[in-house]
């Protein structure tokens, strides 16, 4: 069985985020897996382990990202894709392009199962996995607590919701983005650790991709802004119903929400 997840390298959740021109400061800068990703690699081994296969990680970004490869070959997974993007592009690539490029990649390898997180830490747009899987026209299923094999073919899975559960029946191949809850994602071992810089890392650039030519991205991002200081707590006083109005007048003219 031929089991993909799609990863991405992104921030430790930790480092303070310092922006210079409109874009993240890289300098000094700790990277990791995506954390959501990081569950998505363990369910891949969970199945792996289960229903036996290879795992082979995916990503889309700059030389660097091939530091959360190696360590999702750490964690056990047997292969590894880096995509490199065109140089200049950035790490703020189109999701259209950056899903066109992992479709492509996907269809020449044809999984049977594809995992990814539910969204990335840094962007949190959610759009890369859903977005390959409707390029590959396959089933997928978003921020799944709960993953059983119910037949050769076919699986059980629950979906968070919002607070609540939808329970779903799926047919293989398909894909499924994992939720903070679906697993334990198990540390790197020693031995994997001294495997994992053995293992080869398959390196695809952008252009080798036989959609380049033809994509162009659908959006921009002109710069990134941090949000403004907190402020100060405001009492509003008189009886109810004049902090009703008061209230409304200061989300309506002040804060400009309403």
């Amino acid at each position: 069985m031929s089991i993909f997840v799609l990863i991405k390298q992104t921030f430790d959740t930790e480092e303070k985020v310092v922006l210079i021109d409109g874009a993240p400061s890289e300098d000094g800068v700790k990277w990791v897996i995506n954390p959501y990703d990081e569950y998505a690699v363990e369910e891949a081994l969970r199945w792996k382990e289960a229903h036996g296969g290879t795992v082979t990680v995916l990503t889309v970004g700059p030389e660097r990202s091939q530091g959360a490869l190696r360590t999702a070959l750490a964690m056990g997974a047997d292969e590894a894709i880096h995509v490199v993007p065109p140089e200049g592009s950035g790490p703020a690539e189109d999701e259209y392009v950056i899903s066109s490029w992992i479709a492509s990649i996907l269809q020449e390898q044809q999984p049977d199962i594809i995992f990814g997180g539910h969204f990335s830490v840094d962007q949190g747009s959610a759009q890369i996995a859903v977005r390959v899987a409707t390029m590959l026209d396959m089933p997928h299923v978003s921020a799944i607590t709960v993953l059983e094999r119910t037949g050769d073919n076919l699986v059980k899975v629950h979906r968070d919701a919002e607070g609540n559960t939808e329970l779903l029946d799926v047919a293989l191949p398909a894909l499924f983005t994992a939720q903070q809850g679906l697993n334990d994602p198990r540390y790197p071992s020693l031995p994997g650790i001294m495997k994992a810089k053995r293992k080869p890392i398959r390196v695809v650039t952008a252009a080798e991709l036989p959609q380049v030519p033809t994509l162009a991205p659908r959006t921009e991002r002109l710069a990134l802004e941090p949000p403004p200081p907190r402020q100060a707590g405001l009492l509003i006083a008189g009886d109810t119903a004049a902090q009703v109005q008061e209230l409304i007048r200061l989300l309506h003219e002040e804060a400009k929400c309403i």
